[in-house]
């Protein structure tokens, strides 16, 4: 039977892993966490006079460099001057040097948010009136490359390293107390320990580059090392490595001391003779200081992302260390059982007790997280279009759907752990009523040796040799029986087959978790949503007070298909007009597609529709200047936009002309 499973078991490990890198590597690049609401001169906006500085406002305070806003002519040539200020709240403005000649000019930003997430994008605004701009800004941040995949990568290893870590030892010390001396177990635990540590040095180096210029050539750039020890995330990686080292102490106590004391019959501590009081003060202790440094553990990210920002952030903080515990205590006891179902040597195996312990052990867990992950939603999202709307509330809803079915897997496990017990005991009374038939006492070889007489004292010897060789046979042989026959249950193959499938759901939930921490709350989405929309309404400032901006949500029906197309008309007169047209990502940033097409139409007198084909200025940014509107009236405005070779749509809206 073993070797009926252990294909499966690989197979389906591959497919676990092929489902989590696919996860990983299909999601979009990590969404910033802090949004730009709004800027002075507005996005767009063509003013009369040449503006002494460029403000920014984000959805909460950011952190800024020598370089995070650059302002750049047509030409492409700087003319910020000055280190970036911060003069109220939120907004951030660079000075500009004096005497700038009309034209438009570029807006470049990055931005480190207070979750540690960075922030970048790009918008345009004129002075006097559009230009053509050899302006070409990337829309690459420094996070959509090699060094933000990278790290990425090693959130995920991170977090499944935590999760090994506490989850197992948590196990050994409340279910299975015998694991301590397993020694699959053991290489678990201490396996979740070097990941953790690894990746959290990984992150420590990767940081600088990841926030700044995202070039792997910068990830051992001392300097930039020495910026992020600096920083609030910095510390809290360095503050985990210390721990690490605490738990270092914690797991060599659990696997040395401990194990001497974990009887290897008995499923915990509190059977048998586990009341001894040396057992049971070292059990506590290891309690105890196991959750301080697990807690200690789950406190760095806590104190450095999402719950470390927004609203109640005092609240927050110690909610999601709750979260992370239950998650590790839940995911990992989970992976701990499964490696003790598949591992555990025959006179060491895992019982229907220590099942059960961990059955309930995770349905406290599960309960945590229901009641925790209520408050975050509400945090993060605010509201309930936010489920659907935006990415976050998306991803949250695929995280509650894989809990559920985690749960119904879980339900089976429980079904086969009683179906276990049930067959256990009446195994036992069958072996009781054979022993007793039989009356076969053991050690009849080495008694038959003791009572040889002094002159055969050689041949006894040999003899006593002889027994204990087939004393060793008959152990091995009942061994490898019992082992057939363990193999052989339906139940306990049943369970095995059950914990599998839960552990395999477990690694893709893990993974949209990760994905999950690096993508902007929904919250902070549909308000940067809100204030562009606002910002878009709004006149645009210069040459014509009778302005129009329309803005007209579209969905082409494919691959980031979904965004925000605006129209703004200038001076929205019979006769000559500036077109500017801007789309933007269901998140508010520019983003380019193929191709936009402007048609309008006067339906009361039969006119067009009249085609423009404005050219690309920037990232998301296309003008057409000299645009001849023949007449005052009320004009139907469409837009096409195509987002793929096959994708496209028409959206419209009337303007008032005149």
């Amino acid at each position: 039977m073993t070797q009926t499973i252990a294909p499966r078991v690989r197979t389906l490990v591959l497919l676990i892993l092929a489902v989590a890198g696919a996860l990983l590597a299909g999601a979009a690049p990590a969404s910033a966490h802090a949004a730009l609401t709004g800027s002075d001169p507005a996005q767009g906006a063509v003013v009369d006079t040449a503006p002494t500085r460029v403000s920014l406002t984000f959805s909460e305070p950011v952190a800024v460099g020598d370089d995070s806003v650059r302002v750049l002519d047509p030409k492409g040539e700087r003319v910020d001057k000055g280190d970036p200020a911060n003069p109220s709240g939120t907004t951030y403005s660079v000075p500009l040097v004096s005497g700038l000649p009309d034209g438009t000019y570029t807006v470049a930003y990055q931005v480190v948010s207070a979750d540690s997430h960075p922030v970048a994008g790009a918008f345009t605004f004129s002075i006097g009136a559009p230009s053509e701009t050899t302006v070409s800004v990337s829309a690459q941040a420094s996070d959509d490359g090699l060094v933000g995949w990278l790290y990425g990568f090693g959130r995920y290893v991170s977090y499944a390293g935590f999760v090994v870590l506490a989850g197992g030892a948590a196990f050994v010390l409340a279910c299975w107390a015998p694991g301590a001396r397993v020694r699959a177990v053991q290489r678990l635990v201490v396996s979740g320990w070097l990941a953790l540590t690894a990746a959290t040095l990984g992150l420590l180096m990767l940081r600088g580059s990841y926030t700044t210029s995202g070039r792997v050539g910068d990830v051992f750039d001392l300097e930039l090392l020495g910026d992020v020890l600096q920083t609030k995330t910095g510390a809290a990686l360095v503050s985990r490595l210390l721990l690490l080292a605490t738990a270092a102490l914690f797991v060599a106590v659990l696997f040395g001391a401990y194990a001497l004391t974990a009887d290897a019959a008995p499923d915990h501590p509190g059977d048998g003779d586990g009341g001894e009081p040396d057992k049971r003060d070292l059990t506590f202790g290891l309690a105890l200081g196991g959750t301080v440094v697990a807690a200690g553990l789950a406190a760095s990210w806590a104190m450095s992302e999402h719950a470390s920002q927004g609203l109640q952030a005092g609240v927050a903080m110690p909610v999601d260390v709750v979260h992370l515990l239950a998650v590790a205590a839940w995911l990992g006891g989970l992976t701990a059982l499964l490696v003790a179902l598949h591992r555990a040597p025959v006179e060491t195996p895992v019982g229907h007790d220590a099942v059960r312990r961990f059955s309930r052990l995770a349905f406290g867990s599960v309960v945590t997280l229901a009641v925790t992950g209520v408050y975050q939603s509400w945090r993060q999202l605010g509201s309930w279009s936010a489920f659907t709307d935006t990415r976050y509330g998306q991803l949250l809803l695929a995280k509650i759907a894989l809990v559920a079915v985690m749960v119904a897997v879980a339900f089976m496990s429980r079904r086969w752990t009683r179906r276990l017990a049930d067959a256990r005991g009446s195994a036992a009374a069958e072996e009781a009523e054979r022993a007793e038939e039989e009356k076969q006492p053991a050690g009849t070889a080495p008694a038959t040796a003791s009572e040889t007489s002094e002159a055969g004292k050689t041949e006894a010897g040999h003899d006593a040799v002889r027994a204990a060789q087939l004393a060793r046979q008959r152990a091995a042989t009942e061994a490898a029986r019992q082992k057939r026959l363990r193999d052989a249950d339906p139940n306990r193959f049943g369970l095995r087959r059950s914990v599998l499938a839960e552990a395999g759901v477990a690694v893709v939930l893990l993974a949209v978790t990760t994905v999950l921490t690096q993508t902007e709350p929904g919250r902070t989405e549909q308000d940067a949503r809100a204030a562009a929309a606002t910002s878009s309404s709004a006149p645009a400032t210069g040459q014509g007070s009778g302005a129009v901006s329309l803005t007209m949500p579209f969905d082409t029906g494919g691959t980031n298909g979904k965004g925000v197309v605006s129209v703004d008309l200038d001076p929205a007169q019979a006769g000559d007009n500036a077109l500017h047209v801007y789309v933007e990502g269901p998140d508010g940033t520019p983003v380019d597609v193929p191709e936009v097409k402007i048609a309008l139409t006067l339906a009361a007198q039969d006119i067009g529709p009249l085609p423009v084909a404005p050219d690309r200025i920037t990232t998301g940014h296309w003008s057409a200047s000299g645009m001849q509107i023949p007449m005052a009236g009320d004009w139907k405005v469409e837009v096409t936009v195509r987002t793929s070779d096959i994708d496209q749509v028409t959206v419209s809206k009337n303007a008032q002309i005149g």
